[in-house]
């Protein structure tokens, strides 16, 4: 549900795996233009499995679904799936593609469908990890997580994303793996900002180091176990984010270290906008009320929606009082 460029990287690994395959898009003429070309050239051009079958009809894509992924942006997950839940299955796999915490509410993507729909949280599953989807789509090995509490669900799906250059591994630790996805947009975009006003690897390092170690605080308060964080739905996600120049938020937060506004980083990103953006308001609000310090994420909302300069927020995080690792 959702033919962006995750959603539509994920609908080819389902179709290589051998697997049935609908894709929900929100625009008919997107759909008959996938069914016509086999491709979706706006968000992910690589050529489809013509098994791939597209519609913009939610009904229909939802009709005896095994499994409904759902690959919308995290701020519209709630109301798409009040659109939705009439037409899921009561045995129905639910599956969050999308990283983010809710503003509002402050939950994580899988509270919000258990929320909406009622459906038992042993019904939903998460899959995260570094999976930038302009590699996927050209097949380049990668591995991910399949989250979920139960693990006969969480096998079926691992084996339903498994291909020679998909490879998952499944992992009971739904928090963690939430966690991790949606902080290390935030974090990327501060790679980002530093690379954009100049400065080098010893910063990247520390950028990306000190980020795990924000996140993990976090995470361990909400009750993440740490090793899901060391592995590739935390730190595995977080350096593909922050090195990589096909990571939107990186980019993102490029253009503004460069000197650009917040519209002038949207218009360069082709008006996607990065997660993190509407993320470090989220974080950070979870994070306060847990008590939970998170300098970077604190410093990255000041760019983001206080007006604050990069080079002002290097020179706040620099000048904090030192302590120990």
């Amino acid at each position: 549900m959702g033919a962006g460029a995750w959603g539509t990287a994920l609908a080819k690994v389902l179709a290589d795996a051998g697997n049935n395959v609908t894709l929900w898009v929100r625009r008919p003429e997107l759909a008959d233009e996938i069914n016509a070309s086999h491709r979706n050239a706006n968000y992910l051009d690589v050529a489809l499995p013509e098994s791939i079958r597209a519609t913009s009809d939610y009904a229909e894509a939802l009709s005896d679904a095994c499994t409904v992924l759902l690959a919308v942006p995290s701020q519209t997950l709630r109301a798409n799936l009040e659109q939705w839940k009439g037409h899921i299955g009561p045995d129905t796999t639910l599956v969050s593609l999308a990283k983010g915490i809710e503003l509002d509410s402050l939950m994580r993507m899988s509270q919000v469908i258990a929320q909406v729909t009622g459906a038992d949280p042993a019904r939903i599953a998460v899959v995260t990890g570094p999976n930038l989807a302009s590699e996927i789509g050209q097949e380049q090995p990668a591995a991910t997580v399949v989250a979920c509490s139960d693990s006969g669900r969480a096998v079926a799906l691992q084996r339903a994303l498994a291909t020679g250059y998909f490879r998952p591994y499944t992992n009971a630790d739904v928090i963690g793996a939430e966690v991790g996805g949606a902080c290390k947009n935030v974090i990327a975009l501060a790679s980002g900002m530093a690379a954009g006003v100049g400065l080098g690897e010893n910063t990247a390092a520390a950028i990306i180091t000190r980020g795990l170690a924000e996140i993990m605080r976090l995470g361990i308060a909400l009750g993440a176990k740490p090793a899901t964080l060391a592995g590739l739905a935390g730190i595995g996600d977080l350096v593909a984010t922050c090195t990589s120049p096909h990571s939107r938020n990186r980019s993102f937060g490029e253009r503004l270290g460069k000197g650009g506004t917040m519209q002038a980083a949207l218009d360069a990103t082709g008006g996607h906008v990065a997660e993190g953006v509407t993320s470090c308001r989220s974080v950070l609000a979870l994070a306060s009320s847990y008590d939970v310090e998170m300098p970077l994420t604190e410093a990255v909302h000041r760019v983001c929606h206080r007006g604050l300069s990069v080079d002002e927020a290097v020179a706040l995080l620099l000048g904090r009082s030192t302590k120990p690792e």
